[in-house]
């Protein structure tokens, strides 16, 4: 999000029509799928890191590292991780990421970590195929497309910063399920901020329904401080791999960027049931 947290909080207040008793959640931040979690072979994650500066408006990207080696993803799509303006350069080292994490980006062209401060990174695996849209609307927004191989299977995530409206959130999901499935069967992951809190018929989102649902199985991440909007998805093609989604509500992760980061725990199907 590009509100100052200020500005959120009064439009939170704006908006309290909100049904937020949809969303199924527990006392650790939990919203299930619908069905009961299985053991998982990934646990992937999702974190808009806010140009890596702070609720207390310090850039700090070493925060930021911390908190993604607090995580502990397989897999991991970043938000706004680069500048936004002129070269679009790399706001982290990836190298002391690496190194902490084990976690390595997914290359991209340009200078920046990533496309359109979209940055994918991975544990272990091989990038078999990378891909970088521009979405449609008003803002200049893009999507990150990698084909990844890892020890538990065939993967394409999808990293994604949606706009803040409406109309273009829209055209941009039409736009994703347009370049989402994959010629070969494999599961597909998006995931990233999506900027809607909306649910049901209002909610930009439902074009995403029909693959990737249940869109209702959401939870607030959005301010970090006190989250009451659900703007961070992770959502999957076919639904039924994601096991359970939680929330990574830490003390660190709570002031180093106006997002808290999701995660989710994924099941991959065995090859010869692969989706097609």
């Amino acid at each position: 999000m590009q509100d100052t947290e200020h500005r959120g909080l009064a439009r939170i207040r704006r908006l309290r029509p909100l049904r937020i008793s949809t969303w199924s959640r527990d006392r650790t931040g939990r919203a299930h799928a619908g069905k009961p979690p299985r053991d998982s072979e990934l646990l992937v994650a999702s974190y808009n890191i806010h140009k890596a500066v702070g609720r207390d408006r310090r850039f700090d990207p070493e925060r930021i590292v911390a908190v993604i080696d607090e995580i502990g993803a397989d897999v991991i799509a970043l938000q706004e991780a680069d500048q936004r303006f002129g070269e679009r350069a790399g706001l982290l080292d990836l190298e002391a990421l690496k190194r902490r994490t084990g976690l390595i980006a997914a290359p991209v062209q340009g200078r920046g970590h990533g496309w359109h401060g979209n940055v994918v990174l991975f544990r272990t695996g091989t990038v078999t195929a990378t891909r970088e849209i521009v979405l449609p609307g008003v803002e200049p927004r893009g999507a990150l497309i990698v084909d990844l191989t890892m020890p538990a299977g065939i993967v394409r995530i999808i990293a994604v910063h949606l706009g803040l409206l409406r109309h273009s959130r829209s055209r941009q999901v039409e736009a994703l399920i347009a370049a989402a499935k994959p010629t070969d069967g494999r599961p597909v992951f998006l995931m990233g901020d999506f900027n809607e809190w909306r649910i049901g018929r209002r909610s930009a989102l439902q074009g995403l329904a029909p693959k990737f649902g249940p869109l209702q199985a959401a939870i607030p991440s959005f301010p970090a401080r006190f989250p009451l909007l659900a703007l961070d998805r992770i959502v999957a093609y076919p639904a039924d791999l994601i096991a359970s989604v939680e929330l990574h509500d830490s003390p660190l992760a709570r002031i180093a960027s106006d997002h808290l980061p999701i995660k989710a725990a994924v099941h991959l199907l065995p090859e010869d049931r692969s989706p097609h």
